[in-house]
């Protein structure tokens, strides 16, 4: 199989052909770092959402849309299947990379994470990638700035010409695509996080709202986690038996049934103050290879309806 970042690279070049149709826009900085503005001063898209979604795993996941009911409405809802669940997901998709310079904050996710491989996730999978190019999503308000540019190619061992950042705002059509994309990923790393080999899950597919666009960031970052851990549902293919399989959907926190900007208020927005269980989706179904197939959590439709003010 290729490296993440050469797949990344690949779809990156895609994006790139496709700016126009997609909404989204490419820029180069002065140290000829290129940005593609996927969703902060470009509108971008359902389209723009499922394309970034596609950069963020490298192409090892399908992704796609269809359209279902929340309450009374009809809204788009993000799939996200994947065979390679530990690289898509884990070294791909995660949000790891806390990017922070004089001028510029964001989150980062993607290939070029495995580039670095300083996060604990890279240790246990034993995975670490060398390459002559780097793609970081860069989930932010803001379009990156050269410095941000810089360190991503410093840290990722690359030329800062040959950096990648498609770049989103969560207040976006864009940022919500992504969000509901996650659902996939939250259940996987919450075994993670529990103990599991993540290389013992073999195949995932999850499933969640998009979120309408809210007013703000913080209300967009709040109502977008609501979409995982209260209206995500994913479905695990696993090689065995666990006695915590029932950790991994939000239920299992204490926090359950309270909206994201509640949780985040209390939190004072520090997200690190917060257990991870907060993250999961709202439902996981485990079939253990040869073993039992169970059910644990629940959605709960009348909080997304309440969030998305329907």
């Amino acid at each position: 199989m290729d490296q993440l970042n050469r797949l990344g690279t690949e779809l990156v070049d895609e994006a790139i052909d496709f700016a126009d149709e997609l909404g989204i826009a490419e820029y180069r900085l002065d140290n000829e770092t290129t940005v593609l503005d996927f969703g902060v001063e470009h509108a971008g898209g359902v389209e723009a959402g499922l394309m970034l979604t596609e950069i963020q795993t490298a192409g090892l996941a399908s992704v796609t849309t269809r359209l279902e009911s929340v309450g009374d409405a009809a809204l788009p809802h993000v799939e996200v299947t994947t065979d390679h669940p530990a690289l898509a997901l884990l070294a791909g998709q995660k949000a790891g990379w806390e990017l922070a310079t004089e001028d510029f904050e964001g989150l980062g996710s993607g290939p070029a994470r495995a580039l670095v491989a300083r996060e604990e996730i890279f240790e246990r999978l034993e995975y670490v990638e060398a390459f002559d190019f780097a793609v970081l999503a860069v989930e932010s308000d803001a379009l990156p700035t050269e410095a941000a540019a810089a360190q991503v190619a410093d840290l990722a061992g690359v030329p800062e010409s040959s950096v990648f950042l498609p770049a989103f705002s969560t207040a976006s059509i864009t940022g919500s695509v992504a969000a509901g994309a996650r659902a996939s990923e939250s259940a996987v790393f919450q075994l993670f996080e529990l103990g599991y080999d993540p290389e013992d899950v073999h195949s995932v597919s999850g499933v969640a709202p998009v979120a309408p666009v809210a007013e703000s960031e913080e209300a967009a970052i709040a109502r977008t986690n609501d979409v995982l851990a209260y209206g995500g549902r994913v479905h695990l293919t696993v090689e065995s038996e666990f006695d915590r399989f029932e950790e991994i959907p939000s239920t299992a926190g204490e926090e359950y049934s309270q909206p994201f900007a509640e949780i985040f208020e209390d939190a004072d927005w520090d997200f690190e103050e917060l257990p991870a269980e907060v993250f999961g989706p709202a439902q996981v179904t485990v079939d253990v290879i040869g073993g039992e197939t169970a059910v644990y959590g629940e959605t709960d439709e009348a909080l997304l309806v309440e969030s998305f003010g329907l």
